[in-house]
C-alpha cells in the first residue's frame, strides 16, 4: 500500500465512509457491520463510518439500483466532496445478481454513477470489503500525487 502519510497530508485526515443501501436483500449490509466491529475492527486503520455524504471520502454502496433509489444515489454521490471513491459492494452492485432483469432495477450502480473499485461476492467476505477500502485508499493516494 502507498505510504499513509501523503494521503493524510492531502485529506487532512484518515478517510471516512459513507453506506448506501439501493435495495439489496441486506447481506453485503451485515458483513459491512462486520468489517466494523472488534474482529475486524476497520476503524484501527482510521476508517469511520460517517452519517452524512458530505462528510465522506469513500462511498460503499449495496444492491442494485431500484426506481425508487435512483435519485437518491445521485444526490448522494454530488453532495460528496472531492476527491471520492465509490465501492460497489457484492454482486447485486455490480452486475445485479438474482434482481437482473427485474422490471423495478434500473442497472447496475455503473450504470448510473462512476465506480472506482468493485468488491465481488454474494455476500462479500469482510476481508474482501477491507481490501477493498485499502485499494480505494490506494487510488485517493495516487490522486494526490497526481498519478491519476
Amino acid at each position: 500500500m502507498a505510504p499513509i502519510p501523503k494521503l493524510l497530508k492531502y485529506l487532512g485526515r484518515s478517510p471516512w465512509i459513507y453506506h448506501i443501501n439501493t435495495g439489496s436483500c441486506n447481506s453485503c449490509d451485515i458483513e459491512i457491520v462486520a468489517v466494523l466491529t472488534p474482529r475486524y475492527d476497520a476503524e484501527r486503520f482510521g476508517v469511520v463510518l460517517v452519517e452524512s455524504p458530505r462528510h465522506a471520502d469513500i462511498l460503499l454502496v449495496t444492491g442494485p439500483v431500484c426506481h425508487q433509489n435512483l435519485d437518491r444515489v445521485k444526490r448522494v454521490y454530488e453532495q460528496t466532496p472531492d476527491p471520492k471513491m465509490v465501492i460497489a459492494v457484492g454482486a447485486c452492485s455490480s452486475t445485479n445478481g438474482v434482481f437482473d432483469g427485474s422490471y423495478c432495477i434500473d442497472g447496475p450502480l455503473d450504470d448510473v454513477i462512476p465506480v472506482d473499485v468493485y468488491v465481488i461476492g454474494c455476500p462479500p467476505r469482510p476481508e474482501n470489503i477491507l481490501f477493498g477500502v485499502v485499494k480505494a485508499i490506494q487510488k485517493l493516494n495516487a490522486l494526490a500525487e497526481g498519478e491519476i
